[in-house]
């Protein structure tokens, strides 16, 4: 099992930036691709970033250039920081963490963080 709790989520005016991070125990932090994805009101979880064990990441085009995934594998801690925020970024925040091989369907899931950004 591996357990995730985020934090760093908060309000903040269109323009700001925030830094989530996402604290990982329980299994072999290094072996997993960690992740974000965020969702909406009313609207379907969506893909953030992703970054994997040797730090190569993926970003959601909506994020690109703004948002900045990385890892730190000493304190078992992936974070997100967000700059140029947008009222569309609002959302709820979830870390993930994928296991080496695996697809989301085994993934791990943190509760979440609230992101709310103001115009």
């Amino acid at each position: 099992q591996v357990q995730l709790v985020e934090s760093g989520g908060g309000p903040v005016q269109a323009g700001g930036s925030l830094r989530l991070s996402c604290a990982a125990s329980g299994r072999t932090f290094s072996s997993f691709v960690m992740g974000w994805f965020r969702q909406a009101p009313g609207k379907e979880r969506e893909f953030v970033t992703t970054i994997n064990w040797s730090g190569d990441t993926v970003y959601a085009d909506s994020v690109k250039g703004r948002f900045t995934i990385s890892r730190d594998n000493a304190k078992n801690t992936v974070y997100l920081q967000m700059n140029s925020l947008k009222p569309e970024d609002t959302a709820v925040y979830y870390c993930v963490a994928i296991p080496r091989g695996e697809t989301l369907r085994n993934a791990y899931w943190g509760q979440g963080t609230q992101v709310t950004v103001s115009s």
